[in-house]
């Protein structure tokens, strides 16, 4: 396979775009402000990953991982309905945390992961609304409402906070 310029450069300019936003960037938007197809976006993202590039698709778009060493983070096991959902994610983000990912254990197919990537309320609402308009189940579907997120924070104490609410409103497995 031979590699341009031009398609080294749209990479590198990807990246930039990636490094620069605060918020996932839809392959759409990137597709559109390099003058490519979107499909073209979905290989670079792909080539780009090939080369260690922690880049993360979230149901909104792409964001480049960047780890920050003074945030801290903890994974909770929790349980509900589907029906607290939204108020489960608040909890979280009102206490101060980002939802990075949800992950559920399957018997069969073991660890199933997914980028959330959830930060506010906005977010939140935005994500439970999709999960309507595409009328998809969630992944906790898979095991009976028992899922994991990864949450970070600025302190563990403000975990802990995350951990006390989600205790208090009875999502958290111990």
């Amino acid at each position: 396979m031979v590699v341009t310029m031009e398609s080294d450069a749209r990479r590198k300019t990807i990246l930039e775009i990636l490094h620069k936003e605060s918020l996932p960037v839809s392959g759409t938007e990137l597709a559109g402000r390099l003058g490519v197809s979107r499909q073209v976006i979905v290989q670079d993202i792909a080539l780009l990953r090939a080369t260690d590039k922690n880049i993360l698709s979230t149901n909104k778009g792409y964001v480049l991982f960047v780890e920050k060493s003074n945030r801290k983070r903890r994974t909770f096991k929790v349980k509900h309905a589907d029906e607290a959902i939204l108020d489960e994610l608040n909890t979280i983000v009102d206490f101060g945390g980002k939802i990075l990912d949800v992950v559920v254990e399957h018997d069969i197919y073991g660890q199933i992961s997914a980028d959330l990537i959830i930060n506010s309320r906005a977010d939140a609402d935005a994500f439970v609304k999709q999960t309507l308009k595409y009328k998809t189940k969630p992944l906790n579907g898979l095991t009976y409402g028992v899922h994991f997120h990864t949450v970070e924070a600025d302190s563990e104490a403000i975990l802990d906070r995350i951990g006390n609410a989600l205790q208090n409103k009875g999502y958290l497995i111990k």
